[in-house]
C-alpha cells in the first residue's frame, strides 16, 4: 500500500490531468481514506508503536529500516519516506539516493529540508555502527552546491567522538564527483529501553526529567 500511495504523490505532483480527472481522482482517494479511517487503532496501540524496542546492532543493516517501518525518513511502510538505501561499510554508512520530483524545492533542485532529513538518518546510520545511537540534539547542514533531482546521490557519514553522554558525527554528500552538501551532528547517548519509551505520552516527564543526562529543549531528531 504504501508503494501505491509513494506512487500516487509522484503522479500528483507531475501528471497534466484536466480538472475533471482530477477531481474524480480526489473522490476515489478521499473514499479510500475514509475505508482505512474505520480501522485506525486506539492511541498506544499504533502499528508504530508496535516496532518501538526494536533495535539494530552494527552488523544488521538490513534492520535499520525494519526497525522503524513507519519512520518518516527511511520507514518502508511510510509513503512520505525518502529513497535511500543505506549499507554499513564499518567505521563508515554509505547511502545512495535518486530523488525525484516530490522531493524537489527550486527548480530541478532536492529541497533543503529533504536533505538534511537524510543527513539525520545518515548520521544515525554512522552511530549505530559505533554503538552510540540516541536523539538528536544539533544537526548543522552546509549546502555547497545545488544537488539535483534525478541524478544519483551518494552519502557517506562517520563517527568523529563518541563518549558516556554525547556521539558526535559528520558526513557528506556526492553528485558527480562533487560534493555538493556537508554535515555534522550532536546526540544524546541514550539506553535503548529509554529511547523506546519516548513514543509514550508523558514519557519526557516522567523519564529523565530535570535529570543530569536529560535531552536539553526535547531534540526532535532520530
Amino acid at each position: 500500500m504504501a508503494a501505491a500511495v509513494r506512487r500516487l504523490i509522484a503522479l500528483t505532483v507531475t501528471a497534466d490531468a484536466p480538472p475533471e480527472v482530477l477531481a474524480g481522482a480526489a473522490d476515489r482517494a478521499h473514499a479510500l481514506a475514509d475505508q482505512l479511517e474505520s480501522h485506525v487503532p486506539e492511541p498506544g496501540d499504533e502499528p508504530t508503536a508496535r516496532y518501538a524496542n526494536r533495535t539494530v546492532e552494527p552488523h544488521e543493516v538490513e534492520r535499520l529500516a525494519s526497525a522503524m517501518p513507519f519512520d518518516v525518513i527511511i520507514g518502508s511502510c511510510n509513503p512520505l519516506a525518502l529513497p535511500i538505501d543505506i549499507e554499513f561499510d564499518p567505521p563508515r554508512a554509505l547511502g545512495s539516493a535518486v530523488f525525484t520530483a516530490p522531493y524537489e524545492g527550486a527548480p530541478g533542485c532536492v529541497h533543503g529540508a529533504v536533505l538534511a532529513g537524510a543527513f539525520d538518518i545518515m548520521l544515525t546510520a554512522a552511530n549505530v555502527v559505533a554503538g552510540g545511537a540516541g536523539p538528536t540534539v544539533r544537526l548543522t547542514i552546509r549546502y555547497l552546491k545545488p544537488t539535483r533531482v534525478h541524478e544519483p546521490c551518494h552519502f557517506e557519514s562517520w563517527v568523529t567522538s563518541l563518549d558516556d553522554r554525547r556521539t558526535h558525527s559528520a558526513g557528506r554528500l556526492i553528485q558527480g564527483g562533487i560534493v555538493t552538501v556537508e554535515a555534522e551532528g550532536e546526540f544524546v547517548n541514550m539506553e535503548r529501553a529509554r529511547i523506546a519509551s519516548m513514543h509514550r505520552r508523558g514519557a519526557s516527564a516522567q523519564d529523565g526529567a530535570g535529570s543530569p543526562d536529560a535531552v536539553p529543549d526535547a531534540p526532535t531528531g532520530r
